[in-house]
């Protein structure tokens, strides 16, 4: 059985992430970046799929772990009756090639300690030659190439690396792991103390910029730190998790792939930067989006790699059994190709929030480029789409994908009543009559409540980020009917659902669990309805359901009380940030 969802714990370099669970195995990691190839994938198949383990001999779930301080270096701790061992895992921020150090310190006694590391490239596809080259063990197939330091021997048997070895109290073996391409020379060797010290000062200075100072600091340092961790630092896009294909049912299809970079958690990203204080992450996941959104804009795509890239084909991989038996595995995503009106709203709501910190540069291209989007905007609003949600059955008339268009406009006539050269009126005129359209066609009068799309008789959770986004206040009786509504329809031990009966909405087999971030929105609209007793109440359930090292994946099973959907999910942990401001 693979480890639950919940076990596994991130670690990253900002270009890439690994995932190591509460059994001391790296079970994901991509090389060299979030969206490449896996070289560990046993997280969606089996050991024989790529992993490397660490960890005493014969044990299985550790002892406890927790990351050092305010850090994304892991400590992972054994007790066991020969004594107790620590490893330390982390990966260095990015220098010549990507780099995962794991270092075993003897605490007490005399424990015997076993790594066994198998590298399978491509997804788990493909077993490189090994061979040993001045000291080093080198693994070598097609474009990649991984290159081993230890302190210890290793042996080679059963298309494997095994090293053996016992700890006492004070000694430190240390272990690395290099990615470099094929046709290179040999990466230079990595001092892991060295780099050990360099981690935790690389976190702690950037941590220390953190503004925020209320009651639920641990918990939104954490959430910072982890997107951070999701962010590619040479471009500054922030993909939607580290992984692919975790399921939102287990053993269902609903199994996507979340390496990328989506248009719609600019805005909300945005918020949760510049308002703690890191207006150099803002700044450049800003200029990612200014970048990726350039050039042709006729159909705007919804999401794109982490460099911008366009062509996010979606295939499947049949040789990986998927998680706990979750096919298929999927690479790439074919919604991509979806014509998703809220991104119009949400791009030109993430430019007007930079605009109001202060980041904007000089006669660059941002408002040429809003103006164009609005044109498009005008154009296209009245449109049917496939909603935030991505669904891939029928189109319909979303309202919050109307309510998103309706942000668009408005932050354009806020745009020139601020300073900027438009046309105020003819935006102005586009908002109203958004507006009227979505406060008649939206609204069911006999329910009062406002519905998923023209003519439903069910609500969204997406309703309720119509006070947040500033189409009514949170006074407004619609929005407190409609926040009622969707607690009666969708609440599940006061967890929310996306919507009712996933399959018949979606178009897409089977069911799912309950959506964290969604849940953080009904925490902000509770708050903004005021009701902040129960928006605190709500928030803090919430709160309940991180792992032990304060991470947070898509979904909820509320039932089988465990994490569902890819992981660590940006959206949930953005949708944390930013509650807690609400709250405070």
């Amino acid at each position: 059985m693979p480890s639950r969802i919940e076990d596994y714990a991130l670690l990253s370099d900002m270009q890439t992430a690994a995932l190591v669970s509460t059994d001391g195995s790296v079970d994901w990691m991509c090389l060299p970046r979030f969206d490449s190839p896996a070289v560990f994938a046993s997280l969606l198949g089996d050991d024989s799929n790529g992993m490397w383990r660490i960890s005493p001999d014969g044990a299985q779930r550790c002892t406890r772990r927790s990351y050092r301080g305010d850090t994304l270096v892991l400590t992972t701790e054994w007790e066991s009756p020969e004594g107790v061992v620590h490893v330390h895992d982390f990966m260095p921020p990015r220098g010549e090639a990507p780099d995962l150090v794991r270092i075993v310190e003897g605490v007490s006694g005399r424990v015997p300690m076993r790594s066994e590391l198998r590298l399978r490239f491509d997804y788990g596809s493909v077993t490189p030659w090994v061979r040993r080259v001045d000291g080093r063990l080198a693994a070598i197939a097609g474009p990649d190439s991984v290159w081993v330091d230890a302190g210890v021997e290793l042996e080679g048997r059963d298309r494997a690396t095994y090293s053996e070895f016992a700890v006492s109290a004070g000694d430190r073996v240390p272990f690395v792991l290099t990615w470099h391409a094929s046709h290179l020379p040999p990466p230079a060797s990595v001092h892991a103390e060295h780099a050990l010290t360099q981690t935790t000062e690389f976190w702690e200075d950037w941590v220390a910029k953190c503004e925020y100072d209320g009651p639920w600091r641990e918990a939104v340092v954490r959430s910072l730190i982890t997107l951070k961790g999701l962010t590619y630092a040479p471009t500054g896009g922030i993909v939607a998790a580290a992984t692919t294909s975790l399921p939102e049912e287990v053993g269902g299809v609903r199994n996507w792939d979340y390496r990328y970079c989506w248009l719609r958690d600019a805005s909300f990203a945005l918020g949760a930067l510049l308002n703690n204080g890191y207006q150099e992450e803002a700044a450049a996941w800003r200029e990612w989006l200014l970048r990726a959104i350039a050039g042709s804009t006729e159909r705007m795509h919804i999401m794109f790699g982490v460099a911008g890239e366009r062509r996010i084909d979606e295939y499947e991989i049949p040789w990986l059994a998927g998680y706990e038996g979750s096919q298929p595995v999927r690479i790439g995503n074919a919604a991509s190709k979806q014509f998703q009106l809220d991104v119009y709203g949400e791009v030109l709501d993430a430019l007007s929030l930079a605009r109001a910190h202060g980041i904007d540069n000089e006669g660059d291209l941002a408002w040429p480029l809003e103006q164009v989007l609005l044109e498009q905007l005008e154009g296209r609003w009245q449109e049917p789409d496939h909603s935030l949600w991505e669904v891939r059955g029928q189109h319909h008339h979303y309202v919050h994908s109307k309510v998103m268009a309706w942000v668009g406009a408005d932050r354009a006539v806020r745009a020139v009543e601020g300073g900027l050269k438009g046309d105020r009126n003819r935006w102005a005129a586009l908002r109203d009559e958004i507006h009227r359209e979505v406060c008649e066609k939206g609204w069911d009068a006999e329910r009062e409540t406002f519905v998923q799309y023209y003519g439903a008789r069910h609500t969204d959770a997406a309703l309720l980020l119509i006070p947040a986004v500033g189409f009514l206040p949170g006074t407004d009786q619609r929005v407190v009917s409609t926040v009622d509504r969707v607690r009666t329809e969708l609440a599940s031990d006061g967890l929310i659902r996306r919507y009712p009966d996933p399959e018949s909405n979606d178009g897409v087999r089977g069911d799912e669990g309950a959506f964290v971030a969604c849940t953080y929105w009904l925490v902000d609209a509770l708050a903004l309805t005021g009701r902040r007793d129960e928006a605190r109440t709500t928030f803090e359930r919430l709160l309940e359901l991180r792992n032990d090292v304060g991470l947070l994946s898509e979904e909820y099973d509320v039932t089988a009380g465990r994490q569902l959907g890819n992981v660590p999910q940006a959206y949930s942990h953005v949708a944390l940030v930013n509650s807690a401001r609400v709250l405070a």
